[in-house]
């Protein structure tokens, strides 16, 4: 049985497709594992009588579940195709049975950045190995097609004249921005399909942009996606993060509770309490990354999925436990 999520605090609805990921160049960066790392250990805090071999088959399960629902994401788009194309055939039939003057266009339908994704190999194997398809959500893809009918960008690309594959791609990308960003029933029908992706959505949305700007019609179906990991080194950083922040958290929680003198560690808010252990994981382990980056990272989870005030809590024990370390000699960094 895997460990439940159910705990887990949702995340509030961030205006995600607008972070800016330009540099990212491949899916499970550092920013999602130390977020799915927070995410399981708070889960294995709730039920901890499972071994952490288990837990951490579920983080990475978990991370691979992020990078299935990125290509999920991509086939969104041709499902609302293929149903634009139906749509557009059927006026077409209908005109021609009626014996009139053809005034439909197929630009939209024929749109050949959406062909170069629909023939994409890394997508097809995909696809053909998921039992999930967006044909079973046929009325969520018509009205999401005549939601772009009524876009102001759809209706000008639509009128213009330039008939090339640069416009072809920009119309799709304003249409994943505009529409299906921060799409409640898009995110309702996503957590029906995995409870895995009930929290991921929000930061998938960015690298599916990121997908959309970096496609060029000279690759064709070869066109490549962003892997997993960057490399190696990054899984066995999710894997090492994870395994000592919970093997370590006694220790971690006594290095908390040194510097919450008039706060009993009992009343530190769970969520609180795991995203500092990991921190100090990370600080303990990582000789390389600064300071500085491990506590920003995880103060912004502290700030995104626990209280108001969590934020600058993390903050400031964080920066204690840091000075002390160091002080010590216990903490060094390259």
């Amino acid at each position: 049985m895997r460990l439940t999520l159910l705990l887990w605090p949702k995340m509030p609805n961030f205006a995600s497709c607008f972070i800016d990921l330009s540099y990212v160049y491949y899916m499970i960066n550092r920013e999602i594992i130390r977020l799915k790392a927070v995410q399981i250990a708070y889960a294995y805090s709730e039920n901890n009588d499972k071994p952490v071999d288990v837990a951490e088959q579920e983080l990475f399960f978990s991370l691979g579940k992020a990078h299935d629902l990125y290509k999920h994401l991509l086939l969104l788009m041709i499902g609302i195709n293929d149903v634009a194309k139906r749509m557009v055939e059927m006026q077409i039939s209908r005109q021609q049975r009626l014996g009139e003057e053809n005034s439909i266009s197929r630009k939209f339908v024929q749109n050949r950045f959406i062909a170069q994704l629909e023939q994409n190999e890394q997508l097809q194997a995909y696809k053909a190995d998921q039992k999930f398809s967006w044909a079973d959500e046929e009325e969520f893809l018509r009205r999401t097609y005549n939601r772009i009918l009524e876009q102001g960008f759809y209706i000008e690309y639509m009128a213009n004249a330039e008939d090339n594959y640069e416009e072809d791609r920009e119309v799709w990308r304003k249409i994943y921005r505009t529409l299906l960003c921060n799409n409640d029933e898009l995110d309702g029908i996503l957590e029906e399909q995995s409870l895995y992706w009930n929290d991921d959505k929000a930061i998938v949305d960015t690298f599916v942009l990121k997908t959309i700007r970096r496609f060029e019609e000279a690759t064709g179906e070869k066109q490549p996606l962003m892997p997993e990991y960057k490399d190696e080194a990054d899984r066995n950083y999710a894997g090492l993060l994870f395994r000592t922040g919970l093997q370590n958290a006694e220790t971690y929680s006594q290095l908390i509770s040194a510097q919450t003198q008039h706060w009993d560690i009992a009343r530190i808010a769970r969520i609180d309490l795991v995203i500092m252990q990991l921190a100090l994981a990370e600080m303990l382990t990582f000789p390389e990354i600064p300071v500085s980056v491990t506590i920003n990272e995880f103060v912004e989870i502290a700030k995104a999925y626990s209280t108001p005030r969590s934020g600058a809590y993390v903050n400031g024990v964080l920066d204690a436990v840091a000075k002390q370390l160091m002080a010590e000699g216990k903490m060094i960094k390259n």
